[in-house]
């Protein structure tokens, strides 16, 4: 027997009574103003209408993808004022730009090697084309690095031994890294340096292995007349004898057929040589030289 829904349960079924004997109306049925009998439990609250059935919901669409990532916030500041740099690696040969016209080495990140006896003025010229470039030049003299040995100095004048060539390798890494680290920081570089042709321990092969295959070398090579008047203007342990002096420019001459760009600056001054070297430049970026 079927019971309307929100009506009370019938009492416990005792012989002689009906079925429908002692029912309490059903609740919302009219009723008197009196309550319940006594001992009759009250009315049952009404269940609540059940709800019709709803097809699933489909997942929000944001639901189906992960959160945004926000980006994390930097580190603070060292507070001792480390900036991160740039590792220095060895430096590429420079490519050629792709259109025709003549690239132009005033306003291109470059790596220079001003070859040339004393007194020819390398440090002049290097000095003078890194001051007038467009864009950040370091100027790296290795007779400078050289110098910053103080006690223990090996001094040129004294001849070369096992321990000024200690001393020149030293300073040559010294001054390969500085480049290195100067162009991975997009700062061109000119070295300056007295490489002899004939000599591999002080050769362009050391040169190559601490700054990179890009070093573009250039040679000046003026007039003996001119390097023994240069020289002569000198001090200290930076100027030697006449004889010292022509034998290194005799032993530059070496050279003349090796494929490297030589100027001749005998009659230019440090702006003139400063012009043909960007030339020479153009034309070692075009088509870098074979060394």
């Amino acid at each position: 027997m079927q019971h309307a829904v929100g009506s009370p349960l019938p009492p416990p079924h005792q012989p002689g009574h009906g079925p429908h004997t002692s029912w309490a109306p059903a609740a919302g049925a009219p009723q008197g103003p009196g309550v319940p009998p006594p001992g009759f439990p009250g009315p049952v609250p009404p269940a609540p209408p059940a709800l019709p059935a709803q097809a699933p919901v489909p997942p929000h669409p944001a639901s189906q993808h992960p959160a945004p990532q926000h980006p994390v916030a930097p580190p603070p500041p060292d507070p001792s004022g480390h900036v991160t740099l740039p590792p220095g690696g060895p430096v590429g040969v420079p490519a050629a730009p792709p259109h025709l016209t003549a690239p132009d080495p005033a306003a291109t990140t470059l790596a220079v090697l001003l070859i040339g006896p004393a007194g020819a003025g390398k440090t002049s010229v290097a000095k003078y084309w890194a001051d007038h470039r467009r864009v950040p030049t370091a100027h790296i003299s290795l007779d400078d690095v050289r110098e910053w040995v103080r006690s223990g100095f090996a001094d040129p004048q004294t001849g070369w031994n096992d321990h000024s060539e200690a001393q020149y390798r030293l300073a040559r890494r010294t001054c390969g890294f500085a480049a290195r680290n100067f162009l991975a920081n997009q700062i061109s570089c000119i070295l300056d340096d007295a490489v002899f042709p004939d000599r591999p321990v002080v050769g362009l092969g050391g040169w190559k292995r601490h700054v990179g295959p890009g070093l573009l070398p250039v040679v000046l090579l003026p007039g003996l007349d001119i390097v023994l008047e240069r020289n002569a203007e000198r001090s200290g342990n930076r100027r030697l004898t006449d004889e010292e002096v022509a034998r290194i420019h005799g032993r530059m001459a070496g050279w003349y057929g090796s494929g490297l760009p030589i100027i001749d600056n005998s009659q230019l001054d440090v702006p003139g040589t400063a012009r043909v070297l960007d030339e020479v430049l153009a034309r070692a970026i075009a088509s870098p030289p074979n060394w």
